[in-house]
């Protein structure tokens, strides 16, 4: 299955199979806006916006924003969100990886676990910051996962390595120094973490997660074999943690590298 197909078809379930809230996202945009100094005019980019989670607040507060997404269906449920599209939100089908925008476009570039999507990274970066004002900010963010979920999913991994041969091999990613490359350029680089929260889910809910192959993890490997793997971890997770009504908990993180000219 392929990346764009892969969105389309869990791009209903995205945001419930994910750790990022609504809530705690109002809270991370509270960090991004005071960070940047926004003010009302502050304009904003996301490439990869996907359902819009990393940005709706900043929407919903009135902010320009523009979201770029290959998949349909996701940039659908961005919508739907907002029962339409405001005439602050652009939402743009296409290649996350490529701004086809003029120079000096955007206050903020944002971009949330997708640089190691993207074929040709440093030209990305390039145009991250040829698209960016004078002064401008772009922003590196990921979600960090749970531990507790990243420790169910090696669990499962193990499994689904013993049940099948994947149909085709992981994507290979080239090495990526972001702030290297930005440093070069005279950026100022400043590492934070925007929020921090409690992360509880069941093991049945998890589970219910890996059947609905919400997660790239579960695309290269056959109906037969995945549905094998999932019998023998169901087993598995019944003797490794007692119960499939037992509670999982740990700590997410919302990080930021920001870059800066000044």
């Amino acid at each position: 299955m392929s990346p764009f197909n892969y969105y389309d078809h869990i791009a209903s379930i995205y945001d419930q199979t994910r750790w990022m809230t609504e809530s705690i996202a109002e809270e991370v945009a509270d960090y991004i806006l005071e960070w940047v100094d926004a003010n009302p005019y502050t304009s904003f980019l996301e490439p990869g916006v996907g359902t819009g989670l990393n940005v709706l607040p900043l929407v919903k507060r009135g902010y320009s924003v523009t979201g770029i997404d290959i998949s349909r269906e996701m940039l659908d449920q961005f919508s739907r969100k907002l029962e339409g599209i405001p005439r602050n939100l652009t939402l743009i089908q296409a290649d996350a990886s490529q701004l086809s925008f003029p120079d000096n476009s955007f206050d903020v570039v944002l971009t949330v676990h997708m640089v190691h999507t993207v074929s040709h990274w440093q030209k990305f970066l390039a145009e991250i910051e040829r698209v960016l004002k004078p002064g401008g900010f772009y922003l590196n963010a990921q979600w960090i996962t749970p531990p507790a979920r990243m420790e169910f999913e090696r669990h499962f991994k193990a499994i689904l390595i013993q049940e099948s041969s994947p149909q085709s091999p992981p994507a290979k990613h080239p090495r990526i120094n972001v702030e290297n490359y930005f440093r070069r350029q005279g950026y100022r680089p400043h590492y934070s973490i925007a929020k921090t929260w409690w992360v509880s889910n069941t093991v049945v809910e998890l589970l219910s997660f890996l059947k609905a192959r919400a997660y790239g993890l579960c695309w290269h490997t056959s109906d037969a074999a995945f549905q094998r793997a999932l019998q023998a971890f169901e087993a598995f997770c019944l003797e490794h943690y007692g119960s499939l009504d037992a509670e999982i908990a740990s700590a997410a993180q919302f990080e930021i590298w920001s870059y800066h000219l000044t």
